[in-house]
């Protein structure tokens, strides 16, 4: 994205309040509240300074971050890791990095971000990342488990995920 795609400048303000600071790249709003509060950023891959942004989608909804908070603090990033497995993950961070990766152009000299969903390589860095990617539509089995988690605390984003078919390996699976 460059500058001048800034869209959402009306709320550049706000984005600045709940960042607590000026963004330092390119951002889109990927989902915001029904009083159109920003809950997501969708970040350019690059920081103006033209260092690798790895963070594609990035929660700054502070209620949803408190809740998260919460939840990393109880063990949620073990527990995670252990319900989703390493294969599904790896889908995850696969499919992320690769809808960043495609927005770098060909000729793009120097580093590149890298990693998926945060940066990461495998396993689970950060709840927050994984949420933020599944609030904007991405296909996050780690995302799709914090809500559920955040659900059963009243604190869930108010909307109702897709259900979709998880590979398990096994024949006759259910829907999640």
């Amino acid at each position: 994205m460059s500058r001048s795609r800034l869209r959402h400048q009306p709320q550049l303000e706000r984005v600045i309040e709940l960042l607590g600071r000026r963004p330092r790249s390119d951002y889109d709003i990927a989902v915001v509240r029904p009083d159109g509060s920003p809950v997501v950023l969708i970040n350019a891959p690059f920081f103006y300074s033209g260092r690798p942004m790895p963070t594609r989608y990035w929660l700054i909804d502070p209620v949803l971050n408190k809740a998260i908070g919460r939840l990393e603090s109880t063990g949620g990033v073990k527990a995670a890791e252990a319900a989703i497995g390493p294969d599904r993950l790896r889908r995850a961070h696969h499919a992320y990095g690769a809808e960043r990766d495609a927005l770098i152009p060909p000729d793009h000299q120097g580093p590149v971000p890298t990693g998926g969903v945060g940066g990461t390589r495998q396993g689970v860095k950060c709840l927050h990342a994984h949420y933020a990617y599944f609030l904007a539509g991405g296909d996050d089995p780690v995302g799709h488990w914090v809500h559920k988690r955040l659900a059963e605390t009243g604190d869930a984003f108010p909307f109702e995920p897709p259900t979709k078919e998880e590979p398990t390996g096994q024949a006759g699976a259910g829907r999640q």
